[in-house]
């Protein structure tokens, strides 16, 4: 007898763990979150993971809230014996978890407890972890908060931003499902109880975690770049105008200049004074209204920029 499994995801992160499970089990239906208008047309746009189940062939559901009495009976319909759940975006009611025999799994992007909520990845480089990865864990009431079945780690190098680690992590959680995945359906596999003491939360990035304060030391200020690159971006300001910046290099050398000044140019970007008389490099910027574009590139459009202050110092 073939398991027949519901899958839910929404973002590019969930799309590598469906089309993995589409190859070797029998995933009945696909739920993810409703279209949604995007760009300055506001034209109607399917999240990336129901893209990937029309392209697969699978029948897909998109209910606005999933906790409605209709959208449970239409999952009830299928018979589940297993959900997966890979950032789908909205917490699932318990009388949804009780639906499958063997109850729902998780994919979630950080190594539980640390980093529950919606924006592991990035809070994991902006807090200056050294290490995070994927877990896998059964599904409960509370935030992230089920006992794990099996997780993996990945170092974090000062190579990575957000994007790079995202794209890792979601294919380790394809891969790390895949293993586990046998055990789960046959109903031996271990469940371990996560440690409430340990437990740290991970909030959505909100418009004011975007703005750079340079006054704080030159690693956190490289860390908070790189953790909200490639998206949403950090912001600084420049003569009243949004900086974004999405690249930076390692802290290196020192300034006794105010923090937020541009202390001078690089072949590869910008010298920006920070609040520990450290410097960081900042290699790709993008003004307000204009492209992304190299920081040297940048720098040598606009005259006497050395010395500008960026941002609102505090």
């Amino acid at each position: 007898m073939t398991d027949t499994i519901i899958f839910m995801g929404t973002p590019d992160f969930s799309v590598p763990i469906l089309e993995k499970l589409h190859g070797e089990y029998n995933v009945a239906m696909v739920i993810s979150q409703p279209d949604k208008p995007v760009g300055r047309k506001r034209v109607m746009t399917p999240p990336p993971v129901a893209k990937a189940a029309k392209a697969l062939g699978i029948p897909l559901f998109q209910p606005d809230r999933i906790r409605d009495e209709a959208a449970i009976g239409e999952i009830e319909s299928i018979g589940p014996d297993l959900i997966i759940t890979a950032a789908y975006g909205q917490i699932l009611p318990k009388a949804l978890l009780e639906v499958p025999r063997l109850g729902a799994v998780n994919v979630h992007a950080s190594l539980l407890p640390r980093h529950r909520g919606g924006a592991p990845i990035h809070r994991a480089i902006m807090e200056g972890d050294d290490e995070t990865g994927v877990t896998l864990m059964y599904m409960a009431e509370g935030l992230d908060s089920g006992d794990i079945i099996s997780s993996t780690a990945t170092q974090i190098r000062d190579s990575d931003d957000t994007g790079m680690l995202h794209d890792r992590l979601s294919q380790m959680g394809a891969e790390l499902l895949m293993e586990a995945l046998p055990d789960i359906l046959a109903g031996r596999n271990a469940r371990t109880p996560q440690d409430e003491s340990s437990v740290t939360v991970s909030p959505n990035i909100s418009k004011q975690d975007e703005r750079l304060e340079w006054s704080k030391d030159a690693r956190t200020v490289f860390n908070h770049i790189r953790g909200l690159s490639p998206w949403p971006g950090a912001y600084t300001e420049i003569d009243g105008k949004r900086l974004k910046i999405y690249g930076a290099n390692p802290p290196e050398g020192t300034s006794k200049d105010a923090p937020g000044t541009i202390v001078g140019m690089t072949p590869d970007g910008m010298k920006i004074a920070c609040g520990d008389g450290g410097m960081i490099e900042v290699t790709e910027v993008q003004l307000a209204g204009k492209k992304r574009t190299d920081a040297s590139e940048f720098a040598a459009g606009r005259q006497n920029i050395a010395g500008t202050v960026l941002g609102q110092v505090e």
